[in-house]
């Protein structure tokens, strides 16, 4: 019998990817102690630009810290900026030039099957995922035509991605299933390799357009690839699975956001919002999976489990105790998730490795401090879960640029950040025995530690922060920047003189210095811009954003070479354009001076999207954008009659489709300069 399809949906928080709270810890918040810190300055109590001026105009002590710095050049921005934008396109500023390029579907490896909303599942392993994310540029004996464009693919928007949703009444975050709800198996196929990581070789015509290169280095790693544990955690009773008895394999990567790029060139891809992805019908869930927000539950974000065919690719994603021991179901499978992936893009045959010693938690991505010769190897990770924290991890073993390889991340110490309300802060080492991660307090060993990340940083007091999200490093004076996105829990009545905004709604940039070297366990902070509309914000010199700058909600962050901070935003789509956030137009990306504080609106992209990842070529003369999910903010009976509130990038009715941007200068210049 022919089984009808249907719209199928999951609880709202799961459904969008959200982890519900699952920090109940009474660790310092990093609002109060911003508060605090104003208090010891004797910052008088009063509105937003009285406050916030006070602090932002008198940066101690990262001041006197920035003082040794002074030598660093000051970036130009000598474009005009954009304004703000609600229409479906892409703009950039008079002089630029944009190419879409490599949207979803676009084929890379095979056969080079066409993109068609009729293709198999597959068919999408040889194609490019869906919403492109996290991105870097590696070029091909150094040149900035040819090179590998290796990027992340975070989820997908299933509506989008079947022929077999059109007519259904599904918003962005449901699925066609069948009215017994289960689901087609070839589609949940589809989806898992729309997930994880695209290599594609990419080369600029002497027209200056770039196209895709087919070559032996495509590849498309997915939710299905195998992969390598490594690391402390690695063998050990926590990784123990059907799959892999002895605890040394996985399959897949999910929900990769940002990314990073280690001194050795090759890629890591973070797994960010993974634990939604499993059902777990157990009653008792133990803190390896309860403190990352799996609970009782038979459901997961797209039904994987209930695929309508009999194999373990679809049932691991059911976490419950079936077996006698974890070697005989997938109880465990959750735990092979949450961590950092390392790919070598110039081996296609290389197995994935995901580095364990990094932590696990809801990575954003990873920014590496840059490597000396002779000292550890330093990485900064955040966790994009409210109220989570930021992590460091400092190698046991110097580098050494001959030598070195993924092996360094296997051994040192990963930390947690702590800032106290005086503008100093210290990194709290997660190891054995100190700080109390002792067996006694329920820390058996450095595996225990480390798959249970987040219970080890409660238990040594770092501070709460507000959705920690991509980090970048200068390259010349080594600060270290974070945005932090936006806190929507703050309730009614909490506001204070240092968060007078219930729900910190807007989200705010820090940046801190380390004291020494990368690998220091002291720094001194201070916040670089708090984000928000003209009546809501401020700049480094304590001046309110203008119309030619104001964003909110901060997401992508990086620094070209030329120290220019490129910041991304990632107002959600079920806010965008509408109540406060309507003055901020689509999302957008900008560029700050980290000297003056200047900011200027470089891009803004079309209906319904996040824009995200940003690197240039070696020269800088080209960029390449992401812009993640156009059309989102297509309601589920828009959807049903085909009425898209986006067609990017290819216009007319086709249907939106995630993609990423060629910027160019007309006059073949630097990139914002």
């Amino acid at each position: 019998m022919t089984k009808k399809t249907v719209a199928g949906s999951v609880d709202s928080v799961m459904a969008q990817g959200d982890e519900p709270l699952s920090n109940r810890s009474s660790n310092a918040y990093f609002g109060d102690i911003l508060e605090r810190r104003l208090s010891r300055r004797g910052v008088l109590k009063g509105g937003l630009a009285t406050v916030i001026a006070g602090l932002m105009a008198t940066r101690l002590p990262l001041t006197q810290a920035l003082a040794a710095n002074a030598g660093a050049g000051s970036p130009t921005m000598g474009f005009n900026p954009v304004g703000i934008s609600a229409a479906d396109n892409v703009v950039v500023p008079a002089g630029y030039r944009v190419q879409s390029f490599i949207p979803w579907g676009t084929p890379i490896t095979g056969d080079m099957p066409a993109f068609s909303l009729e293709a198999s599942g597959e068919q999408q392993a040889h194609q490019v995922g869906s919403h492109h994310d996290g991105m870097h540029f590696f070029a091909l004996n150094g040149s900035s035509t040819d090179g590998l464009l290796v990027l992340n693919h975070e989820y997908v928007e299933p509506r989008f991605l079947h022929a077999a949703a059109s007519g259904l009444a599904l918003d962005r975050n449901g699925f066609p299933q069948h009215d017994d709800g289960s689901r087609d198996a070839d589609q949940v196929i589809k989806e898992m390799n729309a997930h994880g990581v695209s290599v594609v070789r990419v080369r600029a015509n002497e027209q200056g357009e770039w196209e895709v290169v087919q070559d032996a280095l495509n590849r498309r790693i997915t939710a299905q690839t195998p992969m390598q544990l490594s690391g402390p955690v690695a063998g050990t009773e926590h990784l123990i699975t059907q799959y892999s008895p002895e605890g040394l394999m996985t399959r897949g990567t999910l929900n990769n956001c940002a990314h990073g790029v280690t001194p050795w060139n090759t890629y890591l891809a973070a797994e960010e919002n993974w634990a939604g992805y499993f059902a777990n019908t157990d009653t008792d869930i133990d803190r390896r999976q309860a403190r990352y927000g799996i609970e009782t539950r038979d459901t997961g974000r797209y039904q994987w489990h209930r695929a309508d065919q009999q194999s373990d690719q679809f049932s691991r994603f059911d976490a419950s105790s079936r077996g006698a021991s974890p070697a005989e179901d997938f109880r465990n499978e959750p735990h092979t998730f949450g961590w950092m992936v390392e790919i070598d893009p110039m081996n296609p045959d290389s197995v994935p490795v995901k580095r364990t010693h990094l932590g696990r938690f809801a990575h954003e991505g990873v920014i590496f401090a840059p490597a000396v010769e002779g000292q550890p190897v330093v990485a900064y990770s955040g966790d994009d879960s409210r109220f989570e924290y930021i992590y460091k991890f400092v190698s046991r073993r110097p580098f050494d640029a001959a030598t070195a390889d993924g092996s360094l991340l296997d051994e040192g110490t990963l930390y947690v950040a702590r800032f106290n309300d005086d503008g100093s802060g210290e990194w709290l080492a997660l190891a054995p025995g100190q700080n109390g991660l002792t067996p006694e307090n329920g820390f058996a060993d450095l595996a225990d530690i480390l798959v249970n990340t987040r219970s080890a940083a409660d238990h040594v007091g770092a501070t709460r922060m507000d959705r920690p999200e991509w980090g970048a490093v200068d390259p010349q004076t080594g600060d270290v920047y974070f945005t932090l996105t936006n806190n929507t829990r703050r309730a009614e009545g909490d506001e204070h003189p240092a968060n007078p905004r219930a729900n910190n709604s807007f989200g705010h940039i820090i940046r801190w210095q380390e004291e020494g070297t990368h690998a220091g366990e002291r720094f001194v902070w201070d916040l670089f811009v708090l984000a928000g509309d003209q009546d809501d914000s401020r700049d480094l010199a304590g001046n309110a954003l203008v119309e030619d700058n104001i964003f909110a909600s901060p997401d992508g962050l990086w620094i070209d070479a030329d120290r220019r901070v490129w910041i991304q935003t990632d107002i959600s789509e079920s806010e965008m354009n509408t109540g406060i956030y309507e003055v901020f137009g689509n999302n957008q990306m900008l560029v700050a001076n980290p000297e003056t504080g200047e900011i200027k609106r470089f891009l803004t992209g079309p209906v319904g999207q996040e824009i995200t990842g940003v690197v240039t070529t070696p020269d800088q003369r080209t960029m390449f954008v992401n812009v993640q999910h156009p059309g989102a903010t297509t309601t589920e009976d828009a959807f049903a009659e085909g009425r898209f509130t986006s067609h990017w990038p290819e216009g007319g009715s086709a249907i939106p489709r995630s993609a990423t941007l060629v910027i160019t200068r007309e006059d073949g210049g630097i990139i914002g300069a």
